[in-house]
């Protein structure tokens, strides 16, 4: 027998437990790549827009002009935009239901925009969690395949006349490519969780410190205008 099998034949020659092993390893794989993929877009981009956003919030524009101009496209914003939108939003209308009390404007303000953050993070991380799945238990369903094709193999072994590492080789080989294949699927989904947990964990601080910042703002700004009237 040649010292030289392919993937295709050491599949197609494992038992039916084995090839369905294999075949959910794969599918894991291809399935957590697709997120690796999706997911590190979606997160540049929140990271490219939050500082976009951030240095023209900076930059001395009037907030009511800011938040007018947002309005305009209301259904497209995310991530700091719409962190400002719904905790401008929120103190203007504070301000007008109950005007003398400063101290409830910014309470109410803070929590809008930390509830908007919260809402900003969960859509982040969708799908994220799959890949620790996917890190988690890939290698014991490939070992599960390699158990199975062995005891496969050596019960196969059991009925021959005359036992040799030549026959039992093959068999032995098919099994531990279920390993191998969940080693393959492991590796990469749990080297991208952390990175990927890492960037999340980064807007997340990102947002935290704009929600400060802006809360600081509002709070000068509604005690100003106590002060002056």
């Amino acid at each position: 027998m040649s010292s030289e099998l392919n993937f295709l034949e050491l599949f197609l020659k494992a038992s039916i437990v084995v090839q369905l092993v294999i075949v959910v390893l794969i599918l894991f794989s291809v399935i957590s790549w697709a997120i690796i993929i999706q997911r590190s877009r979606i997160l540049t981009r929140a990271l490219k827009d939050s500082t976009t956003f951030e240095d023209r919030f900076w930059s001395g524009e009037d907030l009511n002009k800011l938040y007018e101009g947002l309005s305009n496209r209301r259904d497209g914003l995310a991530g700091s935009e719409q962190i400002f939108y719904v905790g401008f939003k929120e103190f203007s209308r504070l301000k007008q239901a109950n005007p003398d009390a400063p101290e409830s404007i910014i309470q109410g303000s803070s929590r809008a925009m930390n509830l908007a953050m919260n809402r900003e993070i969960e859509g982040l991380e969708t799908s994220v969690p799959f890949l620790a799945t996917v890190a988690s238990i890939s290698p014991y369903i490939g070992l599960f395949g390699t158990v199975w094709g062995i005891m496969h193999a050596f019960m196969a072994l059991s009925s021959a006349k005359q036992a040799t590492l030549q026959m039992v080789a093959p068999g032995i080989a098919e099994a531990l490519i279920a390993t191998a294949i969940g080693l393959f699927a492991a590796i990469p989904a749990v080297m991208a969780y952390n990175r990927l947990s890492l960037r999340v964990n980064k807007l997340e601080q990102n947002y935290g410190n704009f929600i400060d910042e802006f809360t600081t703002i509002l709070h000068r700004q509604v005690f100003a205008q106590q002060k002056n009237s």
